[in-house]
């Protein structure tokens, strides 16, 4: 990524003038991305919003002090994790300094510790490490935020809980230490989407009892039913965040989201079938405040006039998500 970008420098020294870099910029073959720095037209399109950032990201920190390292929202993206709900339009960067943080358009910049331990190379710059990317988003951005992003890169593999904890224990009189410790204790290396992230921080938000994550259930002949998203068992409650089905834009849906449909009755029935009550909720229903609760509710209130489920269900380890 490093290697894509168009110094300044460089370009004079191949021969191109001031004037001919203006040209390439106002014709928009190239795209500025900081003071400096530029990018290929044809590179820029060829990404999306992420990928933007990105570029910003190793743009700025080209340009900046030699101690610096990409870091929060930024170092995330270059990880990979594609942050939820995170804004991208200013790059982050840290510096190993005691004070002077500030803010310039397009741009952030801490002073906080920075051991060389907590900093890798990535993408050809200075980036600050996983673990420390997300204790530093725990730390500065919303429980929801951080829950979501931290499941996801314990679900990739790229983290571990352990790893977590021992820079939390770092942070000493950080301002954020204690924000940051109660989003690392609710994130969870079993959640697979961000509906499925967002639904268990509610169920924290609304004191729900929390669930058993990505297990897999059997009928009385030991029949392997299904793999459901959340299951309280003292309960006889299983629930699924219905996030999956693709509709077309008129609302009328296509012929492979009926069949998905189709299989996911026959899959609820079956664990019906098993005396199993199935709660769903959607998108819609994280944005309303109680809704989840109130479905939660009545689906217990149903449970407990039934005679319970039969059969079994096991919490297995789950491949590394990629």
């Amino acid at each position: 990524m490093r290697d894509d970008l168009i110094h300044r420098t460089d370009a004079l020294a191949r021969g191109h003038g001031p004037a001919q870099i203006r040209t390439s910029v106002r014709r928009g073959e190239w795209v500025r991305l900081t003071s400096g720095v530029y990018l290929p037209r044809t590179l820029y399109d060829a990404t999306d919003d992420h990928g933007r950032h990105a570029y910003r990201a190793v743009a700025s920190v080209c340009v900046s002090s030699p101690d610096a390292a990409i870091s929060h929202v930024s170092a995330a993206v270059l990880h990979g994790l594609r942050p939820w709900g995170l804004p991208l339009d200013d790059v982050h960067l840290t510096y190993p300094r005691t004070s002077g943080g500030k803010r310039t358009p397009g741009r952030v910049m801490h002073a906080a510790r920075l051991d060389e331990t907590d900093v890798v190379e990535k993408c050809g710059v200075r980036v600050v490490g996983v673990a420390r990317t997300v204790v530093d988003v725990a730390a500065s951005e919303s429980f929801e935020h951080a829950v979501v992003l931290g499941d996801r890169a314990l679900r990739q593999g790229l983290l571990t809980r352990d790893e977590l904890e021992r820079v939390v224990a770092r942070m000493g009189s950080h301002p954020g230490r204690a924000r940051a410790r109660r989003a690392v204790a609710a994130m969870s290396e079993r959640s697979d989407s961000v509906g499925e992230s967002r639904s268990r921080v509610l169920m924290i938000r609304e004191r729900l009892p929390l669930p058993l994550e990505q297990v897999d259930v059997f009928d009385a002949n030991d029949r392997w039913l299904a793999r459901v998203d959340f299951l309280w068992p003292e309960l006889g409650v299983l629930g699924e965040f219905d996030g999956r089905i693709k509709y077309r834009r008129d609302g009328v849906a296509t012929a492979d989201a009926e069949d998905v449909v189709y299989r996911e009755k026959l899959r609820e029935d079956r664990l019906r079938h098993a005396g199993w009550v199935v709660l769903r909720w959607t998108w819609a229903d994280l944005e309303t405040p109680g809704a989840l609760a109130s479905k939660f509710r009545d689906a217990v209130a149903l449970a407990q006039r039934g005679s319970g489920p039969v059969g079994r269900y096991v919490v297995r380890g789950l491949p590394t998500q990629k």
